[in-house]
């Protein structure tokens, strides 16, 4: 397939890692001399911006946090003068302040061309109409969708997320050909899709789906449901938004546009960096925005780096698939349990008896984690007899008892009875933190 930079997108690891040098140490000057959190840091590390010489000296840069933009709040992270802000985002705010970043002109032209690097990476050109169906306002993602679509000069149908029906509507009345949202909505989509027996009306061919973990069997699911390719893409606010990495048309890992962020592999406990491959936690250095410049940004997620040559031609390393994030880890009976881990259980059990919508409650009972786990039947399974139920819980129990090493309750519920969401899908419950 085609590329939007190739002489970008296809530099040597000798070249990539010059130019990087010679951004960071741009970037790292110029935040010593503008942002005061990270002047703080670097005058306790008794570093100076001529300490920093290239990327062999990344390591010794303090690390960035997400609490450091709520103590920064809203706007004492930034590089710029307001003046020279054109626009800002900020997160859902679902706990304390929200975190808030800005993007300059330069910023917002950097993005867009991230997110179209994306786009014709899967094979989009000006002849395909991207429906957009992230959030638009303060979540980055549906502008982020939007300005990269428009940049490859492809037709846009700005939805936002929402109003299903009308989803499906204009999907069809005005021949969508590439969906963008989040994976939990396009398996939503998908379902009501089906139900009223439209996917032979669909134009689609592809999908572009982030902004939370999905496994290999939620892709499959979508694939089937929509009967497209679906793709996934890494982004998050205080990097860019979507568009920071992408999957090519080989789906081997995401490509990381290194040209503009340095990615590392830490020790989430350490904080040591790790040798090339292993897995551990992302951080992330941006070396070409203005607005809101982020220095060694621990991103929580948990993931590894690929650095062989892709077959698509791009040289830029990628990254594997979030296994899921540090913060969002549970530890029940000492055992460590990813939601995504569940959701690969569920769906890699067939016979129809269960969709992949679930949620998942923690509590303490008498000094005892538990663990309870409501899984939605399907609706053609929802008329059969107690027995049988009881032997699917029992199945998924097993199932998971195996896969995660403890032991869980299930339940299932009936169907459409576990709240759908049309942004990021809300699949935990952690009462021992309400308590």
């Amino acid at each position: 397939m085609a590329m939007l930079n190739e002489r970008e997108e296809t530099l040597s690891r000798e070249e990539l890692e010059r130019l990087q040098s010679e951004r960071l140490v741009w970037q790292v000057k110029r935040t010593y001399e503008r942002v005061e959190c990270f002047r703080k840091r670097m005058d306790e590390a008794g570093l100076t911006p001529d300490d920093i010489h290239g990327i062999e000296d990344l390591h010794k840069l303090p690390f960035s946090y997400k609490k450091d933009l709520r103590d920064y709040y809203p706007y004492g992270l930034f590089a710029e003068p307001l003046k020279n802000i054109v626009r800002v985002h900020a997160s859902s705010g679902t706990t304390g302040k929200r975190i808030v970043v800005g993007y300059t002109k330069n910023d917002l032209d950097l993005w867009a061309d991230c997110f179209a690097r994306m786009l014709t990476a899967i094979g989009a050109t000006d002849e395909d109409v991207v429906q957009v169906s992230y959030g638009y306002g303060l979540f980055t993602g549906g502008l982020g969708a939007h300005d990269g679509a428009t940049r490859i000069g492809a037709t846009v149908i700005p939805m936002s997320s929402g109003n299903t029906p009308l989803q499906i509507q204009n999907m069809i009345d005005f021949g969508a050909t590439i969906l963008c949202c989040t994976p939990s909505y396009a398996l939503y989509i998908g379902e009501e899709i089906e139900r009223a027996g439209l996917k032979d009306q669909l134009k689609l061919k592809a999908g572009i789906f982030g902004a939370e973990p999905w496994t290999e069997n939620m892709r499959r699911e979508i694939e089937e449901k929509l009967g497209i390719k679906a793709y996934d893409i890494y982004g998050l606010s205080e990097i860019l938004g979507p568009g920071v990495g992408c999957e090519c048309e080989y789906q081997e890992g995401m490509h990381v546009w290194e040209d503009h962020f340095i990615p590392e592999i830490i020790d989430p406990d350490t904080c040591e960096v790790l040798p090339k491959g292993a897995t551990g936690e992302l951080v992330f250095t941006t070396i070409t925005k203005e607005g809101f410049p982020a220095i060694r940004y621990r991103t929580r997620d948990i993931c590894s780096l690929d650095y062989t040559p892709c077959k698509c031609g791009r040289t830029h390393v990628r990254m594997r698939k979030p296994t899921g994030r540090s913060d969002d880890m549970l530890i029940i009976r000492g055992v460590n349990v990813f939601p995504s881990q569940v959701e690969e259980v569920l769906l890699s059990i067939g016979g129809g008896e269960i969709t992949p919508n679930y949620f998942i409650t923690v509590d303490r009972v008498d000094n005892n984690d538990t663990f309870d786990l409501d899984v939605e039947m399907s609706e053609a399974f929802f008329a059969d007899d107690v027995k049988s139920i009881a032997a699917v819980e029992r199945t998924i129990a097993e199932k998971l008892r195996s896969a995660l090493g403890l032991g869980v309750k299930v339940h299932l519920v009936n169907p459409k009875s576990i709240a759908r969401s049309e942004g990021k899908a809300k699949r935990v419950l952690d009462k021992r933190k309400l308590s």
